[in-house]
């Protein structure tokens, strides 16, 4: 094979070769690390190697004239996941009064699939597809293996498409169908459409990665199956060698950095921040205060004269001071206190600690130390929106035993109850007073990534939410928003739409006025049967539509499945997102089914299937892996009778999202989180309503299988 110059392939084996004359001293395999793209891979081209299961990862990396900006998901050991943004240096966006010297942006969706571990014979086998989805520019589906020899893991694989793109054979797949032996043309973006997919001649690439005596260093080298001949947009590169090279050193367990060097011309610059999100222990919690110490009557090892009726019985229990420090302590906000017969009822609901167990943990230590002893069972009922969601109830003997290590956490989840609340004759000991009202400020952010008129568009906000209650299960609830600094004067830009502008007027809701009402509603709740929950609502529902709804969920206690039907009828709002209303209205809604699979590895899958905003109808498709910790890794489309060409550029809605409790980076428990929705294109086609309440996250505590994933933490 022809090279314009060999000198880069030389320095390449000439630095291989001192590399392996060291590999007695370094035994141990490589850790996978960044490719270019973000996937786990070499320089231009991926293995067969997957990350930690867990795993989020923002890389940046630039090779002239692209630079790359990838965010990859790892939500199961076998499947990889990424999507980014490419800024080519060379290309304009558009016009320039719209998009100014704003180099072009192309959006891509790529993942990757185990098909086979390694053996001690045989390599990882992985089968990847990228730039699914979108316009096609970069995209290529490829077939590799790797296989691990002491400090080398050496990947050999096929592609077509860009990363086969020089066309070592023929494809083999023409001989069933000739129309596999050319590789059609790119598509509008967002498009799924198979016509090139599989299709064109096929390239070869491979290459090693060899870990040096010095821990933090990983030198790869690369065979690239791109020749640079036929680049997106006409963007062809001179390439002096297919030999890739690069040292990639290990800053941090956090941080990667890569310098190489590409097409035997072209410097590489590439940086990886990686975090596990799912897998790393929770910040220590230094503002949390310390639980209870069980001072009651079980405090130690029972006595013969503790067998006698004490004198804690004959006194009046202070029940202010019990839901003080069951509120203060615990973060259990009490509503009510009874008594049936030897068990003792709490009714109210965990507002600070995440993990449900370690909340009734510390509410059974202050229960044990300010109630007699012939209380023998501690009942917790959780109610959400004013509704009794579900109770725990926990034996007394038995939690004393495992927090003094005379019984294991086994021997105390055999003896807590996770049921559905039922109705019960009892004697109400305490009620708190009813506060009606509740409010705050907070800074919010807002943003729009990828649009001509400018790469990130952002808005810094002061809001302030208030809530009043009439009754438990009946409150208005309101929202104001101020500008505090954005760079909306770039933002010119209205996405063409042949549907009813129920989404696209994003422009207009977000310049019209510095100050705003995103939402302002009447909202009324209640438990309809033992496992039948409803909600109705009126008022400006969301920041582009007001009008009126309702909920219905049946979610069956400690089922996987649930299944809900929400019917709304709503009319766009002003630009201003004051009181004012357009022209436009629509009736919408939809029938949710929702399905929990697997024991170890909890995936969470829903069809929502109804109107939506333009009239369309339809089905939205939603999967989201989660984890122990709650880390969420979720993706979502949207197909409805809207054809192709109306819907417009994206052909469909779809999307992106994690989320992450933020009781895992503060020093503070809370049962907050982020969350994070990548959604690269804003269109009519396929929208939902944005409602402020839904039932089945409200219903949470239904789930049995967080309760017991994270029950240890109930000595916490």
């Amino acid at each position: 094979m022809h090279f314009r110059s060999t000198r880069p392939a030389s320095i390449a084996m000439t630095l291989l070769a001192l590399s392996l004359s060291a590999a007695i001293h370094a035994q141990e395999a490589p850790p996978p690390t960044a490719s270019d793209w973000g996937v786990i891979g070499l320089l231009q081209t991926p293995t067969a190697r997957m990350a930690e299961q867990g795993d989020i990862a923002f890389t940046a990396s630039h090779t002239s004239p692209y630079s790359r900006y990838n965010v990859t998901m790892q939500p199961f050991p076998w499947l990889e996941g990424a999507f980014r943004y490419m800024s080519v240096a060379n290309r304009r966006y558009g016009s320039e009064w719209l998009s100014g010297d704003q180099n072009y942006k192309d959006k891509s969706i790529d993942f990757k699939l185990r098909l086979w571990e390694e053996t001690r014979w045989t390599p990882q086998l992985a089968f990847g597809m990228r730039d699914v989805g979108g316009t096609g520019l970069f995209s290529s589906e490829y077939l590799v293996a790797s296989k691990n020899v002491g400090p080398i893991d050496a990947s050999l694989g096929i592609a077509t498409g860009y990363i086969g793109n020089r066309g070592d054979f023929a494809n083999p797949l023409r001989h069933l169908d000739d129309r596999f032996e050319t590789r059609g043309g790119t598509g509008s973006w967002g498009s799924f459409s198979t016509s090139a997919m599989f299709r064109g001649p096929v390239g070869i690439f491979g290459g090693i990665s060899y870990q040096t005596p010095w821990e933090p260093l990983l030198l790869k080298v690369e065979y690239d199956g791109n020749d640079y001949k036929r680049e997106p947009q006409r963007n062809n590169q001179r390439q002096d060698s297919p030999i890739n090279v690069a040292a990639v050193y290990t800053a941090t367990k956090n941080i990667q950095l890569a310098l190489g060097l590409e097409r035997g011309n072209t410097a590489l610059f590439a940086i990886t921040f990686r975090g596990n999100p799912a897998h790393t222990p929770p910040m220590p919690k230094i503002f949390d205060p310390a639980p209870e110490s069980l001072t009651g009557p079980r405090a130690s090892a029972p006595t013969p004269d503790m067998l006698q009726p004490s004198a804690q019985e004959e006194t009046t229990v202070d029940w202010d001071d019990v839901a003080r420090r069951l509120r203060v302590n615990a973060g259990f906000r009490v509503n009510e206190i009874s008594r049936a017969g030897k068990e003792l009822i709490v009714t109210g609901q965990q507002a600070r600690y995440y993990y449900q167990a370690q909340g009734i943990g510390r509410s059974a230590r202050i229960l044990h130390n300010s109630t007699p002893k012939t209380i023998e069972w501690f009942t917790f009922v959780d109610e959400r929106l004013g509704m009794k969601v579900a109770q725990t109830s926990i034996e007394r003997d038995t939690f004393v035993d495992r927090i003094q290590n005379r019984a294991s956490t086994e021997d105390l989840r055999l003896a807590t109850e996770l049921s559905a609340p039922v109705d019960r004759n009892s004697e109400l000991l305490y009620k708190a007073p009813f506060q009606r009202f509740g409010g705050g400020f907070n800074i919010g952010y807002g943003q729009n990534l990828g649009g001509p008129d400018g790469f990130i568009l952002y808005q810094v906000s002061a809001n302030y939410s208030a809530s009043y209650f009439l009754a438990r299960n009946f409150w208005a609830t309101g929202t104001v928003r101020a500008n505090v600094i954005n760079n909306y004067d770039k933002f010119k830009y209205d996405a063409p739409s042949r549907l009813q502008r129920v989404r696209t007027d994003l422009r207009q809701y977000m310049t019209e006025s510095d100050v705003t009402m995103p939402n302002l509603q009447l909202t009324a709740s209640a438990k309809l049967g033992n496992d039948v929950y409803g909600m109705a609502y009126a008022g400006y529902l969301e920041w582009m539509y007001a009008g009126v709804g309702g909920e219905v969920l049946y979610r069956p206690m400690g089922e996987r499945w649930a299944i809900g039907t929400n019917i709304n009828w709503v009319r766009q709002r002003d630009y201003d997102q004051g009181f004012g209303l357009r022209d436009y209205s629509v009736a919408t809604g939809h029938t949710t089914l929702y399905y929990a699979f697997g024991r170890d590895e909890r995936v969470l899958a829903s069809v929502s299937a109804g109107r939506y905003l333009a009239g369309d109808w339809g089905a939205t498709f939603d999967v989201a892996r989660i984890f122990d910790n709650g880390v969420t890794m979720g993706a979502y489309f949207t197909k409805t009778n809207v054809s192709s060409r109306e819907f417009g550029e994206g052909s469909f809605d779809k999307g992106i999202y994690f989320s992450i409790p933020f009781d895992s980076v503060l020093p503070r428990s809370t049962r907050g989180s982020a969350n994070i929705l990548w959604q690269p294109l804003t269109r009519d086609g396929g929208a939902m309503l944005g409602r402020k309440y839904a039932l089945y996250p409200a219903t949470s505590e239904r789930n049995s299988w967080f309760l017991q994933r994270n029950f240890d933490k109930i000595a916490d």
